[in-house]
């Protein structure tokens, strides 16, 4: 019998890189380069000399976690893990638009199996993570007490019986997309690929925990969202019917932001605040009003910021693109940004599209053109 050549064990040939074939080669042929003889790669041994380096290191590293920081905790087992918070919230996106996420045929008969068994997982990690946020604001960290389950199986429950209703605002908002967006083909289309619904469903179950006094876990959910689309709307914003963001990506709402219902916002358009209002004692006043109000059927363009929690943009407005806005504005304005604006500098005009509009705000002491920074 004629001698035949070892050929290196199929698993080894994929690191090689000189292979070849030809009429006369029907095999590949592995040349490996390392030295070995059986084409495997030869693994690199750590020099004493760096091995040494490396524990330095890591005395190092370890050392730093005594300073007794906030970021040198290691109660970390305790503390809410995000990874099982987001996998809670995909099973209530799932729930929400079912026939749309779901991989198997549903029909009548197997809609609820499907459903439930999305809403008893999400019920239970979000049961425990609420619980240990709870925890972690009373006691800095620790294991969940029976009152801190308690609350948190009333607080998801809840929530989770309010899913008919969130389902109905959300179809609110889909529909509010397709008939502002002249681009939309179909709904499908629109929850398929359109971050928009994403980050609205995100946000509207954030907001119901974050109404509930839930700690950290509506901002590490509306956050989720933020990474993925873009979008970033503070969980306690509170935000009416048929809400839709066009685009998207650069949207920031603040906190105490209020939309009314009907608003359609561009990518780039910031609701935030105009300085941080602090007391006697320089530290953060949290729960003052620091967003502004946008009343129903107001359109603002890309790239436009409004500012401060006293601004209010009247109802039926239309903000141009790339305007700066930190004073309120009457109903049925239209705010515009030019590089010629009065004085021949670039400024922002204010006009009202209806005389019986420019009547009333002038009765009200409104100004038509205010000013604007030039």
């Amino acid at each position: 019998m004629a001698h035949q050549a070892k050929r290196p064990p199929a698993a080894s040939l994929a690191p090689c890189l000189e292979l070849s074939r030809s009429p006369h080669r029907p095999e590949p042929t592995c040349r490996p380069k390392d030295g070995s003889k059986d084409g495997r790669p030869i693994t690199m041994k750590t020099s004493l000399h760096a091995q040494q380096a490396l524990e330095d290191i890591v005395d190092a590293v370890a050392a730093s976690y005594t300073a007794g920081r906030a970021i040198d905790s290691l109660e970390s087992t305790a503390l809410p893990n995000r990874r099982k918070i987001v996998a809670a919230l995909k099973d209530l996106e799932h729930v929400a638009f079912m026939g749309f996420y779901a991989t198997e045929v549903l029909n009548r008969i197997n809609l609820r199996h499907y459903i439930s068994e999305r809403l008893y997982r999400a019920h239970g990690i979000l049961v425990e993570q609420i619980a240990r946020a709870l925890v972690y604001r009373r006691n800095g960290g620790g294991h969940p007490e029976a009152e801190d389950l308690d609350r948190a199986e009333h607080v998801v429950g809840a929530v989770l019986a309010l899913m008919p209703t969130l389902r109905e605002q959300l179809a609110m908002d889909v529909e509010a997309a397709y008939d502002e967006d002249p681009a939309a083909k179909s709904i499908e289309e629109i929850i398929f690929s359109y971050p928009t619904v994403q980050a609205i469903t995100i946000y509207r179950i954030a907001h119901e925990f974050y109404l509930r006094d839930v700690p950290m876990i509506p901002r590490i959910m509306t956050e989720h969202a933020h990474s993925v689309t873009g979008i970033e709307i503070h969980p306690g914003a509170q935000i009416g019917r048929r809400f839709f963001i066009d685009h998207g990506t650069g949207v920031v709402i603040g906190e105490t932001a209020v939309i009314g219902d009907d608003v359609r916002l561009y990518q780039g358009v910031t609701l935030g605040a105009l300085g941080m209002p602090r007391d006697e004692h320089g530290a953060l006043i949290r729960d003052a009003p620091r967003h502004p109000t946008i009343e129903n059927n107001v359109t603002i363009y890309a790239g436009a910021t409004i500012l401060g929690g006293k601004t209010v943009i009247g109802e039926g407005s239309v903000i141009g693109a790339n305007t700066w806005i930190i004073e309120s504005v009457p109903k049925g304005a239209r705010v515009s940004y030019s590089a010629y604006g009065r004085g021949g500098g670039p400024g922002q005009t204010v006009r009202l599209a209806d005389s019986r509009l420019r009547r009333a705000a002038a009765a009200n002491g409104e100004p038509n053109s205010p000013p604007s920074g030039e």
